[in-house]
């Protein structure tokens, strides 16, 4: 290594952005560039089932993958199969049509790490930690009415519905979003949607001290356009509502929904209303690799930020063999800022889920992570590591209280309480390193039960 690598351990060169073409999976060689940025082809040709994807990828995929795929679908898989179009093409862009080297490509790609997890991903001895949670949050005790959590001062959470176009492997409301899976019976929203609605602008309303709601569910994207805008119109009556965030991972997964005229027209409308009210609008999504983040990506986030939505943000989380490493996580950051006008916001620990121990990291290495990158990209487009941390919320990740690094526990403190409890000063509320990355006397503390519930 010279000198100046040694200075510079990451080097910066502009990358454009690429669409891989579709036609090189023998399922889509027909499909035409119509079809391709038309969002309802996309969402009829999602890959559900085995099946359909060896319907896609042909004789691509060895049957090892599939028997790997199944075992998943069998023991571990917490979200059921959902994976628009556009995120399966950039699995293995460049792979050589060989079966064995395509195969072995499309396992180690990024993308489908998390997106469609395999029985071999998962770690064989802690799949789960034992103190790994459905609702990994407790967003559903902080339910003021059904699907809105108040769990910050200021700030609520509305999910407006339970489904998403695409379902993430590692989903933090893996207990509520999606199918139910051989390993989780689902909770589901029992109101009308628009009793749901009505509820939470009415607490809204009686609850002044709320100044940001972030939009959520599921996904609003799998939310008809007319219902959204309804919402969102009648939440900028209120004059306390000084902030609205709308989070779409589909600006990601089906960048063609928000790139339709119906859809664009809409959010403009919306955004005008809200800029002459004074309020921040502004939209969250999810990519967590540069190789997800294609010309038609940054096409969708164009369109929004013309339509006059004021920020369009990252909330990326921090995954093991996806993003952990400093040129990873950087090569990123630059996509999406220099390329896609995309603001890299956040990038959280991968939260306590339930067979989740393949993906998360222990807070040390976000730490170090968070170091190396700062000084490359511009101070206000450095994206933060957090820990969102149940019953605290989120957290810088050096923001830690204390921390025993051999059994993997750090220790954070409160400085509110949840919603409009009062903080609980002198509590320490624990978080978990996984396992697998302690020491050999934490591994055996673990193994030997003594931190279980």
């Amino acid at each position: 290594m010279n000198a100046d690598a040694a200075r510079h351990p990451y080097t910066y060169v502009r990358r454009p952005l690429v669409e891989p073409d579709w036609r090189r999976l023998p399922g889509w060689c027909g499909v035409t560039d119509a079809q391709w940025r038309d969002a309802q082809w996309q969402r009829a040709h999602c890959v559900q089932h085995a099946g359909q994807l060896r319907a896609v990828v042909g004789d691509l995929l060895q049957e090892s993958f599939y028997a790997d795929l199944a075992a998943d679908r069998a023991r571990f898989a917490t979200m059921s199969m959902l994976i628009t179009p556009q995120l399966l093409n950039v699995m293995a862009p460049d792979a050589v049509s060989d079966p064995a080297a395509f195969t072995r490509a499309f396992l180690t790609d990024p993308v489908r790490r998390y997106m469609l997890p395999v029985g071999s991903d998962r770690h064989p001895v802690w799949p789960s930690h034992p103190r790994a949670r459905r609702d990994s949050l407790h967003e559903a005790e902080m339910w003021v009415v059904e699907g809105l959590t108040h769990r910050y001062p200021t700030k609520v959470l509305a999910e407006l519905l339970s489904t998403c176009p695409q379902y993430c492997g590692h989903c933090t409301r893996m207990d509520l979003v999606g199918t139910s899976t051989p390993q989780v019976a689902k909770a589901r929203l029992m109101l009308k949607p628009v009793d749901r609605q009505e509820l939470m602008l009415d607490y809204l309303k009686r609850t002044p001290v709320v100044r940001d709601v972030v939009v959520s569910g599921g996904d609003l994207a799998n939310l008809p356009w007319p219902r959204l805008e309804s919402f969102l119109l009648r939440l900028l009556e209120l004059e306390s509502v000084r902030d609205i965030r709308l989070a779409t991972k589909a600006l990601i997964g089906l960048p063609q929904h928000w790139l339709q005229p119906a859809v664009v027209e809409g959010m403009g409308r919306v955004a005008a209303i809200a800029r002459a009210r004074g309020v921040n609008l502004a939209m969250h999504t999810h990519a967590n690799h540069a190789r997800s983040v294609t010309p038609l990506v940054a096409e969708a986030a164009r369109a929004m930020l013309e339509a006059g939505v004021r920020d369009v943000r990252n909330q990326g989380v921090l995954l093991r063999g996806v993003n952990t490493t400093p040129g990873d996580l950087l090569d990123l950051c630059f996509a999406l800022q220099g390329e896609a006008g995309i603001l890299p916001y956040y990038f959280y620990l991968c939260d306590l889920i339930p067979n989740a121990e393949h993906w998360r990291i222990p807070v040390h290495q976000a730490q170090r992570l968070q170091e190396a990158i700062m000084g490359y990209l511009p101070g206000y487009a450095t994206p933060r590591l957090v820990c969102d941390v149940p019953y605290v919320g989120k957290r810088w990740v050096h923001q830690v209280a204390e921390y025993d690094r051999e059994r993997g526990i750090s220790y954070w403190s409160q400085n509110h309480g949840i919603g409009l409890q009062p903080a609980e000063q002198d509590r320490r509320f624990p978080f978990y390193d996984p396992i697998d990355t302690l020491p050999e006397p934490g591994r055996r503390w673990w193994a030997d039960g003594e931190g279980r519930p």
